[in-house]
């Protein structure tokens, strides 16, 4: 039995145990125990509810949706074992080849090669609320697809406060990072016909973004570059998003939602998709990824929705880290790298 005030033996009186905590071990399980209430709070904090901004959401509600510490305290945690788990699957794989695809210090991205030739390539956008994040943190689902046969490629790109607060020119960095991959994909040994792109959170937008890309009008490339998405715990409108609290550092616009809303460009989307949440995520993040995959399927394109059960937002990408992954298995299967 362990309190406060240290280890107490099994083989303790009442009475020793009585004299050993005392006024001072009651006082000291009574913090402990608002500290754990206040840590272990899901959701906003309690306020008398306001005026409606978005469907039945107040603001201190609609901010809350959108900013996953309120629903997930151990978030800088997870964030520092994905960091800690890419540098072990760093040192199983090797230094990736590392390459610019465009003309700025942070265009540059990741391959982490498999040792089939003529292999498919998958792309992973991360996430970080598009203001954090780095390639480098984001290498633990690589090491379940270069084992299946497939080169995994992560880019880096601007953050958004680095932008003059807006998306247009992130968007515009991973779809050229898209475009180098399947231009240059012979050069380490991909076959640019299979080509495959994920990504999370924000990410996961960003994925959908590239999802809806016109890329024989932008690129000169064909409609189909893409051959399939994982888009794990996206955002596929931003209009609620524009009315929440990440507004304070993107300077959103009419023209910037229109043109960065993949749910509203559903008919370039050309490649079969899934779409993937956590039962733990926020109501915002659940309502998103059930409503784009809706979209999708009304608008008569492939769509598989994958509800990850008791799973929060920030552990969604573990599971595509691992081929029998909620995630994993059925993104390997889609690119027929593993048996039904």
């Amino acid at each position: 039995m362990f309190l406060a005030s240290g280890l107490i033996s099994r083989r303790s009186t009442r009475r020793q145990i009585l004299a050993m905590t005392g006024a001072g071990a009651t006082a000291a399980m009574t913090a402990t125990s608002a500290f754990a209430q206040q840590e272990c709070r899901v959701g906003p904090p309690p306020h008398k509810k306001g005026p409606l901004v978005f469907l039945n959401y107040d603001q201190a509600e609609l901010d809350a949706a959108y900013f996953q510490p309120d629903y997930e305290p151990n978030f800088k945690e997870v964030v520092k074992r994905y960091a800690s788990d890419s540098d072990i699957t760093r040192t199983r794989l090797g230094p990736p080849q590392r390459i610019a695809y465009g003309p700025t210090d942070i265009e540059k991205l990741d391959i982490y090669r498999t040792k089939q030739l003529n292999a498919p390539i998958f792309v992973f956008i991360h996430g970080g609320a598009w203001r954090s994040g780095l390639a480098k943190e984001y290498v633990f689902p690589a090491e379940a697809f270069v084992r299946a046969g497939a080169h995994y490629v992560v880019p880096d790109f601007v953050w958004v406060q680095n932008a003059g607060g807006s998306l247009i020119p992130i968007a515009d960095q991973v779809r050229r990072a898209v475009a180098w991959v399947y231009k240059n994909a012979k050069s380490f040994g991909g076959d640019p016909s299979r080509l495959y792109v994920g990504g999370h959170s924000s990410g996961g937008h960003l994925t959908a973004v590239l999802l809806t890309t016109d890329w024989q009008k932008t690129f000169s490339l064909p409609a189909d570059t893409i051959k399939g998405g994982v888009c794990l715990s996206g955002m596929y409108d931003l209009t609620p998003v524009r009315l929440s609290s990440r507004s304070s550092f993107i300077k959103f616009d009419d023209a910037m939602v229109e043109a960065l809303s993949p749910q509203r460009h559903i008919d370039l989307l050309h490649a079969p998709l899934i779409v993937a949440y956590g039962t733990y995520e926020t109501p915002e993040f659940q309502r998103q990824n059930r409503e784009f995959a809706a979209a999708v399927k009304a608008a008569g394109k492939p769509v598989q929705l994958v509800v990850a059960e008791n799973y929060s937002h920030l552990e969604m990408p573990g599971t595509l880290a691992s081929p029998y992954g909620v995630t994993g298995y059925p993104v390997l299967q889609a690119m027929e790298l593993m048996r039904a």
